[in-house]
């Protein structure tokens, strides 16, 4: 009755009171879950019951037979340009394209044609599939991503590598030359070797130096050919008889 009487005495003079909303200290709650031991928490985690899975139900995927796929005739057709290629080519370069523009491509073809390399593309499927069959199965591994080949019917390894040493783009993975499958750093250890021609030339010299000194060697007096002979024996009979006193 009081409350009621002061709150119209209140509205009549234009203000109401402050009103505040306490909660009740027994609503509270007090009462939290308390931690478990560390020991009994992996004892729990290894004892944990792991459901076995759900085997799947007959009928959910459809059942694997074993067809013969027929390549696709373009696919027949690229099998035998690739054939023809490694039949003829000497030198085979595998060679990853690394986000190279077409500018950069053209100006490395360009520079490569003039030594006579041809640059091919051809799809990394399509030569996995034929390498998998062929005498040239261990390269199949080179084959991922943008895969590139060039190929020259010599091996010119090293104006190969001096055109890619400029293009930052084009990373060597490795080279079949002479039907050796090389890697990197092997293809740039063959570059570094000498020419047939320059071999062909130092054996030549080697021989008619030989013959030159056998030949100089004749024209003595016999007298002094057969002293050199007899020297020779001698030389021939003293390392003889030691190696023969070695064995049992």
């Amino acid at each position: 009755m009081a409350a009621t009487l002061c709150r119209i005495l209140l509205q009549k003079q234009g203000w109401l009171p402050f009103t505040q909303c306490v909660r009740h200290g027994s609503k509270s709650v007090t009462r939290h879950k308390r931690p478990l031991h560390f020991l009994k928490q992996k004892l729990m985690s290894v004892t944990r019951y792991i459901p076995p899975p759900r085997p799947v139900p007959l009928g959910a995927y459809p059942r694997q037979t074993s067809r013969d796929q027929e390549d696709h005739p373009f696919t027949i057709l690229i099998k035998k340009s690739l054939k023809s290629v490694f039949q003829e080519s000497k030198m085979i370069a595998a060679v990853q394209n690394s986000g190279s523009t077409a500018d950069a491509m053209i100006l490395l073809k360009y520079k490569l044609h003039k030594h006579g390399i041809e640059v091919k593309f051809f799809p990394n499927q399509v030569v996995r599939s034929f390498l998998k069959d062929s005498t040239y199965s261990n390269m199949a591994p080179l084959f991922i991503g943008h895969t590139v080949l060039f190929i020259c019917k010599e091996p010119k390894v090293k104006e190969m590598l001096s055109c890619l040493r400029n293009s930052r783009h084009m990373l060597l993975l490795g080279a079949c030359i002479d039907n050796t499958l090389l890697s990197a750093q092997g293809v740039v250890s063959y570059s570094k070797l000498p020419s047939v021609a320059v071999v062909q030339g130092e054996l030549v010299s080697g021989l008619t130096l030989l013959t030159s000194q056998t030949a100089s060697m004749l024209q003595h007096h016999p007298a002094q050919l057969s002293a050199l002979l007899q020297q020779h024996v001698k030389q021939q009979s003293s390392e003889g008889e030691p190696k023969a006193e070695e064995a049992p």
